[in-house]
């Protein structure tokens, strides 16, 4: 149905004139003529009858005339969702317990007015689709996987390299620590069943065994974060990987230790990617906050695989 008919008929029957119709329309009654009677073929009805004095609703023109209103109204609405700020800037976080969560929370606190849309995809090609296709406005993820190139269109930047811990249980060897260095780590049981063959995580975590000689078992289910705390509270010979900005809460009992990797630290690199043609207003808020608030990458003592982005 087109609406610029549908807008015509309304201001018509509301006028009572075409030629009052036209003038508010800025078109000529010849235009105003031609769009009605082309919706009155359309709808195989007559919805105005003429009179000495202008126009008046048929009997299907008034049956019509409110349905008419509301296409319009909810046109109105339909544009006014997409216009430029209107609609809540989407950002997916990949998990809401790590540093990308965090950061995401600073920035709504900073700009507590921009609407925010937190989404949790999984992998990094699914977040590029979601972008490409403006499902979502932006993606913290580690950029690139190797041999992946990001498509064409796609922008990111490195905003912050989030250090590893290593996680232990209160009776593991390592737990009274205050530090301990990657080749402390070699012949230690690591632990990560989150870690998906084919993702950028696994990617990074590879090359942190290959480069440093460790041991990491991505064994059994992955039953969460919860799930892993038990485990390696109750398991002195297992440990875990966590990022530092990760934020998690456990029974006081586990007694469980957080320990800073050194000698190199090996940093995980948090990039946001966005699409160029993206005209979302709070998009180019957001990134400016990230290169005010976050600090840099690439520090000295710090480890990334080769293939990681160093912008």
């Amino acid at each position: 149905m087109d609406l610029d008919a549908v807008r015509t008929f309304v201001a018509a029957a509301e006028a009572g004139q075409f030629q009052e119709a036209a003038a508010e329309l800025a078109v000529t009654q010849q235009a105003v003529s031609k769009r009605i009677a082309a919706l009155e073929r359309s709808l195989g009805v007559r919805l105005f009858t003429r009179t000495p004095r202008g126009v008046e609703l048929t009997i299907d023109g008034q049956a019509f005339l409110p349905h008419a209103r509301e296409v319009l109204r909810v046109a109105e609405r339909a544009v006014a969702s997409v216009r430029a700020g209107r609609r809540p800037l989407r950002v997916d976080v990949i998990n809401l317990r790590g540093a990308a969560s965090g950061l995401m929370r600073g920035f709504h606190r900073a700009h507590p007015g921009i609407d925010l849309d937190v989404v949790t995809l999984f992998d990094i090609e699914t977040a590029v689709a979601a972008i490409r296709s403006g499902a979502i406005d932006a993606s913290f993820r580690a950029v690139a996987a190797p041999g992946r190139p990001l498509p064409e269109g796609i922008e990111s930047v490195r905003v912050v390299d989030e250090p590893l811990q290593l996680l232990t249980g209160p009776a593991h060897a390592l737990a009274g620590a205050r530090s301990v260095t990657l080749p402390q780590l070699a012949g230690h049981r690591i632990w990560m069943p989150g870690i998906v063959p084919g993702t950028e995580w696994a990617a990074y975590y590879d090359d942190l065994v290959a480069e440093f000689g460790l041991t990491i078992e991505a064994t059994g289910p992955n039953f969460g974060s919860d799930a892993l705390l038990d485990t390696v509270a109750d398991t002195p010979a297992l440990a875990t990987f966590m990022g530092e900005q990760t934020r998690l809460v456990w029974p006081a009992g586990h007694g469980l230790r957080r320990i800073p990797v050194t000698d190199p630290a090996p940093v995980y690199p948090h990039s946001l990617l966005w699409h160029r043609d993206n005209p979302h207003p709070a998009l180019a808020t957001l990134r400016a906050h990230l290169a005010a608030t976050t600090a840099g990458h690439d520090a000295a003592g710090t480890w990334t695989p080769g293939w990681v982005i160093a912008r």
